[in-house]
């Protein structure tokens, strides 16, 4: 199970860095409303852009500790809390605009897959 976890925690870690590292200016089919980059997106959902370098910062450092988890397991729980309460935001601000809920499914499921590790190290 303790495995299964470290690749889970891996995972997360680096798909949250792939967002906010090298997917940030490019368009998904996931971006709040007709958002192309996050900082449209973050515009759309009526978010100032500080708030947008706050959280890109957060979710950054978070997901570093996530994926550090092999020699510092003990930065899982943390980290997986952190990233919960920062998807719940997300699934939040896509219901605030009347996203369809595909759209929210990359946040839920990061949500989701967070909670499970905080239940599984808990």
């Amino acid at each position: 199970m303790d495995a299964y976890l470290m690749v889970l925690q891996i995972l997360i870690g680096f798909v949250i860095l792939n967002v906010w590292l090298f997917r940030s200016s490019k368009p998904t089919n996931w971006r709040g409303g007709s958002a192309k980059t996050l900082r449209e997106e973050f515009e759309v959902y009526g978010l100032p852009h500080w708030f947008m370098n706050v959280v890109g910062t957060v979710k950054v450092a978070l997901a570093i500790m996530l994926a550090i988890t092999i020699w510092y397991p003990y930065l899982a729980v943390p980290a997986a809390i952190g990233i919960a309460i920062l998807m719940g935001g997300a699934v939040a601000m896509h219901i605030k605009i009347k996203d369809p809920l595909l759209k929210s499914a990359p946040a839920f499921t990061m949500m989701t897959l967070c909670l499970a590790i905080i239940a599984l190290r808990n």
